[in-house]
């Protein structure tokens, strides 16, 4: 465990190899699992505002998921606010597909095609990072899934950790300063792999 300011990062994040391998498993963390993505506060606000320019983006499934539903749902098992999912198959409402069959989140694509100025979800961004946050502090851990197998696989082939994928995201998150320290931390534990 390291501890930055009022930031508890457990060791699979430090110590766990990751990279994304989306051509095994094309985007699946978008479709599978009980909830939608959990979202902050002002994300909730920031769907609601943007929705009408992100809407072109995604299907029509989505699109009257969002529209029945809202743009965010409260999970009571949770407790939580989450993206909307499509009832019939549980996806993300704001799901979309390459030309591949690769998942890709519409927001995302609106943000790429310069519509809106908000890429994703912070919880999406930070995947296989998982936060829980506490009156006093909060939590960064490494969420393991077998959907993610292929992506330990080709961590440990590329030599990345999960913090190094995660490098945008953490700093979107928790700014330069926070990332340059947790990554000193890990350089200067001389942190050994979990996953040799």
């Amino acid at each position: 465990m390291i501890i930055i300011g009022d930031k508890l990062i457990g060791d699979g994040v430090t110590r766990k190899s990751f990279v994304c391998n989306l051509d095994a498993c094309k985007g699946a963390c978008c479709w599978e699992g009980d909830f939608g993505a959990p979202l902050e506060q002002e994300e909730m606000e920031t769907l609601d505002k943007i929705y009408d320019k992100v809407k072109p983006f995604l299907r029509p499934e989505g699109i009257k998921a969002i529209e029945e539903q809202g743009t965010s749902v409260f999970v009571e098992q949770e407790r939580i606010q989450a993206t909307t999912l499509v009832p019939h198959n549980a996806a993300c409402a704001y799901l979309t597909y390459e030309d591949n069959g690769t998942a890709k989140c519409g927001i995302e694509k609106a943000y790429e095609a310069g519509v809106v100025d908000y890429p994703k979800p912070i919880s999406c961004h930070l995947y296989p990072i998982r936060v829980t946050k506490y009156p006093t502090h909060e939590l960064l851990e490494y969420d393991e899934w077998d959907i993610c197998a292929a992506a330990c696989t080709n961590g440990k082939k590329l030599d990345v950790r999960v913090f190094e994928f995660l490098k945008g995201a953490l700093t979107r998150a928790y700014g330069e300063e926070f990332y340059e320290q947790l990554k000193q931390t890990v350089i200067h534990r001389g942190g050994e792999l979990l996953d040799e």
